[in-house]
């Protein structure tokens, strides 16, 4: 469906709830040492919260909110530097849980 002069294409976000969970874990790295800046990106197809140890550097990881992927993979999935998928699920608490962990592995 193409979009008409005033309407904007709807675009993918994460909400206050999703916010609230990716936040938490991401203020214990910070206090831990672990990470140290993020950012938030939103277009229509998904929404991406990068991690970065230094500014200046690509993201270590990226928490992805796909809504296309809800009923088939799950929404949600934690993406390593290197393009590996570490955790993909429908509860956005599950998929944090491997960021919780000291030693991260790659899940097929």
């Amino acid at each position: 469906m193409a979009a008409g002069p005033d309407k904007v294409p709807p675009t993918t976000c994460f909400n206050r709830h999703e916010l609230r969970e990716i936040l938490a874990v991401y203020g214990r790295k910070v206090a831990a040492g672990e990470w140290r800046d993020y950012a938030i990106d939103m277009n229509r197809e998904k929404a991406v919260f990068s991690i970065f140890r230094k500014a200046s550097e690509w993201p270590l990881l990226r928490i992805e909110k796909v809504p296309k992927l809800a009923r088939k993979q799950g929404a949600y999935s934690v993406i390593a530097a290197t393009g590996v998928i570490l955790k993909r699920g429908h509860d956005l608490r599950r998929v944090l849980d491997v960021l919780e962990t000291n030693r991260m592995r790659v899940v097929r």
